[in-house]
Order: structure tokens, then C-alpha cells, then sequence
């Protein structure tokens, strides 16, 4: 060490790398430096990172991201031109016309997903596959691919406000657009009068369509019911759904479905639809955006607020909006759940309520617990009744 860097350092000791390994060694040097020891700390930080974690969004956020109403513009592919070549071959002066076939456009199809929740993924164009032109030696081009479009289960299909489709099941397709048919080759002219046709016709273009697509949440039972009257907190008492829950009406802002399951492994889809007020007919509060979403349900749970004055005047304001909306809807099977039951004013009501209505009336209280078996076991007396319905009808019930 030269004297002035052994001053600078004033005696203390200069840091010297570890000795490289073995493999490290016996390579030759490089412009005289050697590699450093290969270290796996990098590795040891990563596997200890935790992993990060979805950030949870609140109901009104969730608004953003669903979506029950699309305008989409689709196009099949065009079909693929006709070939337009001549056989060539030694000693083999007039080969005669060997093009082929262009291939055929391919569709645009919507495809029922249960995992799709709404149609926020949806785009507003979509465009088919296109077909490969035919080639010589009589070689027909290749069809374009299908291109598929998942879509939830429930979406409706309309042309011109013509319902054109219902996918109500998983795996359900229709074919939106279809694709343009192949233009044929000089192959295809061949005749007696023409032994060396030089015609040739370009592919079709694709089908064009503008369709609406319009979701309604399918489900066997529907929670309906004004604002902040305990609707969401019964979805989760019932079920594994998390929808929000707060003091302030028009808390859910979108439909949740949350699945009842029983000990003998069958399932109940019960939905919570957001909040109706009077006037929602007429577009009045949150309106027809989710009055649609109760046609899909096959029974009613009505649920009202025991604690406030004459409860059973909620009850017939929501049966005449259903009406209105649609007529018959108020009049399919339904049981009428008194929420609020742990409180004082509730228990007066009661009686009063069974006095004034028909329906079967069942007294709870979502946020302790109390006589929720009875609304389970009269939910899936309801679910019963409708699948010997449609057993007997040939129809099939909707499957979770």
C-alpha cells in the first residue's frame, strides 16, 4: 500500500471481499476482475414480501364498475378473397386454374358466464375474425376464428327494442354477427366454354348489427323493500353475501345475490335489490334501473319495517309499484318478513299487521338472529313448491 492511502486510512484496517468459490476461481479473469459470490439474499426478501392485498371498495365505487345496460356495435369477419393462379409444372404447358377458395369470416358470439357479474367489461365494438385469401395448387384459405363474448347470466339481446335473446344459462351462446362467406377462386369458373378462367370473387363482408344489452339479475327469491328497512343486513345473515350495510337509506346502490345453502346441498339464490320508494314506476328514486332485476325473481320476500307507524302501508305501496311496473308481478307466491322485531315498538305492531294483510307474515330480527330458521325453512318450502312447477311444466329450475 502506497504511504499516502496508508495515512488517509490512519491505520485502520482496508475491507477485502470474501474469497470467490471454486467455480468462481478457475475462470479466468476478466481485465483483472473476478466475479463476486453469487447471493441468494435477493431471493430470501421476495418470498418474505406479503403479498398485497385487494383493496376493498365501498357500495357507491361499486356503482362505477356495474353495469346493466350496453350499446354494442358488432361486425362479423369478411370472408377471405378467392385465389387466382395457374397450375405450373415441367412439361406440363397448360396446367389449367388452381386457385382456391377464400375462407369464411368468422362469427361474433355472446356466451353466458355465471362468473361475469355485469356488464362493465363489455366493450362497444366488437369485430369478427377475418378469413385467409385461397391460395394456389387448390388450396381453400382458412376460416376465421370465432371471436366469443362472455356476457353474465341473465343478459338480454335486443334489436330495435325486439328481444332477439334471453341467455338465462351457463354456457348459453348466441350468434351476434355473422361472418362473410369466402370469395371463390378461378378454380371455380372452370367450364367447357372457359378452360382458363381468370375470374375471381372477393370474400362477403361480415354481418353489421347494433345491439342493446340489457341485464336482469336472475335469481329464485328477491328481497323487495323501502329504503334502510334491513334488507341488506338479512342478505347477510342468510347467506355468505357482503353487501354494505349503513344508518342511511339507499345504502345498496347495485344488486347482490347471496346463495342459501341447506344440509342436503341445495341452494338458493336470494338477491337484494336496492331500495324502492313511491313513484319508482315512473323512474322516481333509483326507478326502472332495478325494478327489471325483481322479473327474473320466482318469489317475493317483502321486506318491512316493523318499528315505524302502520307498517302495512309499506307493504301495498310495494305491491302497487310492482304492479304497475308489470302486471302480475305483485302476484306471485311471497311471505312478508316484519323486520326489527327486537324492538319494543315492533312487537306492538305485529299483531296489528297479521290483522290487516293476507300473507304469511314472519317476524325476525336481522341484526340479532332471532327466528331466521322459521324464514329458512318457509324459503325452501317456496323453492319446493316451484321446482315440482316447472318438473311439471318439463322445464328446468335455474341452477347455482
Amino acid at each position: 500500500m502506497l504511504p499516502w492511502r496508508r495515512a488517509l486510512l490512519g491505520g485502520r484496517r482496508l475491507w477485502r471481499p470474501a474469497a470467490p468459490p471454486a467455480a468462481a476461481a478457475s475462470l479466468p479473469p476478466v481485465g483483472g476482475w473476478q466475479p463476486p459470490p453469487f447471493s441468494t439474499t435477493w431471493v430470501t426478501c421476495s418470498k418474505s414480501r406479503r403479498l398485497r392485498q385487494k383493496r376493498a371498495l365501498s357500495e357507491r365505487k361499486l356503482t362505477h364498475y356495474f353495469v346493466d345496460h350496453r350499446k354494442v356495435r358488432v361486425i362479423g369477419g369478411q370472408g377471405g378473397g378467392g385465389g387466382h393462379s395457374f397450375h405450373s409444372e415441367p412439361r406440363k404447358q397448360f396446367g389449367g386454374p388452381d386457385g382456391g377458395n377464400g375462407g369464411d369470416g368468422g362469427h361474433v358470439i355472446f356466451k353466458a358466464d355465471q362468473q361475469i357479474k355485469s356488464l362493465s367489461s363489455i366493450l362497444p365494438f366488437y369485430q369478427g375474425f377475418h378469413g385467409q385469401r385461397g391460395g394456389s395448387k387448390n388450396c381453400y384459405g382458412a376460416n376465421g376464428a370465432y371471436m366469443y363474448v362472455k356476457v353474465p347470466v341473465g343478459t338480454l339481446v335486443k334489436e330495435d327494442g325486439t328481444i332477439v335473446a334471453d341467455l338465462t344459462r351457463h354456457g348459453e351462446e348466441y350468434v351476434a354477427a355473422y361472418g362473410g362467406a369466402g370469395g371463390k377462386g378461378n378454380r371455380f369458373f372452370l367450364s367447357n366454354d372457359n378452360r382458363a378462367p381468370t375470374l375471381f370473387t372477393p370474400g362477403e363482408p361480415g354481418q353489421e348489427r347494433v345491439l342493446h344489452l340489457e341485464l336482469k339479475t336472475t335469481a329464485h327469491a328477491g328481497l323487495v323493500g323501502f329504503p334502510n328497512t334491513g334488507k341488506s343486513s338479512l342478505l347477510r345473515a342468510i347467506s355468505n353475501a357482503k353487501p354494505a350495510v349503513a344508518a342511511y337509506p339507499f345504502t345498496t346502490l347495485n344488486p347482490h345475490v347471496g346463495i342459501v345453502h341447506y344440509q342436503d346441498y341445495e341452494q338458493v339464490a336470494v338477491a337484494d335489490i336496492p331500495g324502492l320508494i313511491r313513484g319508482a314506476h315512473q323512474n322516481r328514486g333509483l326507478g326502472m334501473a332495478f325494478l327489471r332485476h325483481i322479473e327474473r325473481c320466482r318469489f317475493l320476500l317483502y321486506v318491512v319495517d316493523l318499528s315505524v307507524s302502520q307498517p302495512w302501508i309499506q307493504l301495498q305501496d310495494l305491491k302497487h309499484e310492482l304492479e304497475q311496473y308489470k302486471k302480475g308481478l305483485s302476484k306471485r307466491p311471497c311471505v312478508v318478513i316484519g323486520n326489527k322485531i327486537d324492538l319494543a315498538q315492533s312487537r306492538i305492531n305485529l299483531p296489528l299487521l297479521k290483522e290487516q294483510i293476507d300473507d304469511r307474515v314472519i317476524a325476525l330480527s336481522a341484526l340479532t338472529g332471532s327466528n331466521l330458521e322459521e324464514l329458512l325453512f318457509h324459503l325452501r318450502e317456496l323453492y319446493d313448491s316451484y321446482v315440482k312447477t316447472e318438473q311439471s311444466r318439463g322445464q328446468s329450475s335455474v341452477e347455482w
